[in-house]
């Protein structure tokens, strides 16, 4: 019944077979003595041989993954080994993530290869951290390895939430729940009702103590999350992408437009095609944990997968498949960023004006942030199930006091934007360290607004009148005709990031909260403004 249903609702072919053997608790040999845990999944008749699908990763081998990624592929023409990463699933050693995926990685691919079941073609797979795993392998891949399609993930796993200047609070503190609690049955449906938790973990200070409050128990996993930022030695090797230039296999990427980890993604794709490789690239309006991710990673699986590991041509398509959003199409483009699209400014104005051509008189704007209720987060890239990701209603945000917004007057034709999107903002605070919020939206008729894409930058001259550079994750939107485009300027996103306290300590052990006086600048001597990969669309 649940393969019928997977079935009916990822639009899957019919399947080869739903009768499959399921070998359990395989046991594989790393070089240093641990044994890594592995499920081997195959039709009960003819699967020895078959291509073999590696999929490896710390959620455990039952339940949704089993379920939706699996047994889907098991049926229709692969055989699937699904690995517990060492120190989850019975898996012994500990778990450190990242470190130790490169070896036993490789150790692993070597022990398939050497299966009497195996045949001669070896697909990795799979969304997020298993994504990740096939990354840190890439570069040193037997012949056996016929494509990777990493969905949903980055060469460089997790390294942007420790971001110096701008933590990623929510993912770093939600994934070290949600590993911590796979030690336990339904860890799934654990994680969902410890939400109330984990939003007092989130608001909890010093940070040091937020594991704790989450879990009742130190871990790990977010200590390290919360202790080193990204340019910490701790994570030395963990950023892959220095060696995607010697990845030869055929590669195909599935990213979403309001996933945590589109901009690392979209930099793998880049650096592969910069390296003359001609990897295939695929991004629809999802967020992390969409449905959609699955049916994509499973239709790339049985065409491209499939294909290479029966050394044929996959079916033709360009080399980039995005989702236009406000328009509901696909679009097919040569590379990415795609051609054709010109750079265009709206300017911030008075009034709460976007406008083209930079006002002529020097203005400012000024609103009032206190780390005690910080501006929420609503929608937008987000990691973890269970919140609301992706466009919303952004209008009782909006309502604060501590959210600035410029709209443009209503467009008189549709206008069409692809690729990257930044903002320039000259700002001042009353204090040192603050952080400046960015975020396009899409206002209708109606005034309701629904957000596209943000970013983040956190300061520290602050004082200073300053121009902020704002990096906004790409995006592929249609602002139709009557509709605004708007922009919104605030100095938070909590708990998505860590609220700026404003005082300048250490985020682990800060609890000194300062109110900041914040002003947005703009006019000939100050233009900021919001930069756009536009053309008219016809």
């Amino acid at each position: 019944m649940a393969s019928r249903l997977i079935q009916r609702m990822l639009r899957l072919p019919p399947p080869a077979t739903r009768d499959l053997r399921i070998d359990r608790d395989l046991e594989v040999p790393m070089r240093d003595g641990a044994v890594l845990l592995a499920d081997r999944w195959a039709p009960r008749v003819g699967g020895e041989g078959l291509p073999t699908v590696l999929m490896r990763g710390p959620y455990g081998r039952g339940g949704p993954v089993a379920t939706q990624l699996v047994r889907p592929l098991a049926e229709r023409g692969f055989q699937v080994l699904l690995q517990s990463a060492r120190g989850t699933g019975g898996s012994s050693g500990a778990f450190e993530p990242p470190h130790n995926e490169r070896l036993d990685g490789i150790d692993t691919v070597e022990w398939v290869c050497k299966q009497p079941w195996f045949g001669d073609a070896l697909v990795l797979y799979g969304p997020s951290y298993l994504g990740y795993t096939q990354w840190a392998i890439a570069d040193q891949l037997p012949t056996q390895v016929k494509a990777i399609i990493p969905a949903v993930t980055e060469s460089a796993i997790a390294m942007a939430w420790m971001r110096r200047d701008a933590f990623n609070l929510e993912s770093a503190l939600g994934w070290g729940m949600l590993v911590d609690l796979q030690r336990r049955p339904a860890s799934s449906i654990r994680f969902l009702l410890a939400a109330r938790r984990r939003r007092r973990a989130e608001a909890t200070l010093p940070l040091a103590e937020a594991g704790r409050v989450a879990l009742g128990r130190h871990s790990d996993v977010i200590h390290n999350f919360l202790v080193h930022d990204d340019e910490s030695p701790f994570w030395s090797g963990v950023d892959r992408g220095g060696h995607l230039q010697h990845v030869e296999v055929p590669a195909s990427l599935v990213a979403g437009w309001y996933d945590v980890f589109l901009p690392g993604q979209l930099r793998d794709y880049a650096l592969l095609q910069a390296a003359g490789r001609r990897p295939r690239l695929t991004v629809g309006p999802w967020s992390h944990s969409s449905s959609g991710v699955i049916s994509a990673m499973l239709h790339e699986a049985l065409d491209f997968g499939l294909a290479h590991a029966h050394s044929r041509t996959p079916a033709d398509r360009a080399p980039v498949r995005v989702f236009v959003m406000g328009a509901g199409q696909w679009r097919d483009l040569p590379s990415w960023p795609p051609p054709g699209y010109q750079t265009r400014r709206y300017h911030l104005a008075p009034g709460g004006c976007l406008v083209i051509d930079p006002p002529i008189s020097p203005a400012s704007d000024g609103y009032r942030y206190d780390p005690a209720d910080p501006t929420p987060i609503v929608g937008g890239a987000r990691l973890l199930p269970g919140i609301k990701a992706g466009p919303v209603d952004n209008t009782r945000l909006e309502a604060r006091p501590d959210v600035l917004t410029y709209s443009s007057e209503p467009l008189t034709e549709d206008l069409e934007i692809i690729g990257e999107v930044g903002a320039q903002i000259w700002f001042r605070s009353s204090l040192a360290h603050a952080d400046v919020f960015v975020r396009l939206c899409d206002v209708d008729p109606r005034g309701r607004s629904t957000n596209i894409c943000d970013g983040i930058a956190g300061l520290t001259h602050a004082d200073d009148l300053t121009c902020v550079n704002v990096t906004l994750t790409p995006t592929a939107y249609l602002f139709r005709r009557s509709h605004r485009i708007r922009i919104q300027v605030s100095s938070g996103a909590f708990p998505l990031y860590n609220r700026n306290l404003g005082a300048g300590k250490p985020r682990l052990t800060a609890t000194e909260m300062r109110i900041a006086d914040q002003q947005v600048h703009h006019g000939p001597d100050h233009p900021s403004a919001i930069i756009l990969p536009a053309r008219t669309a016809h």
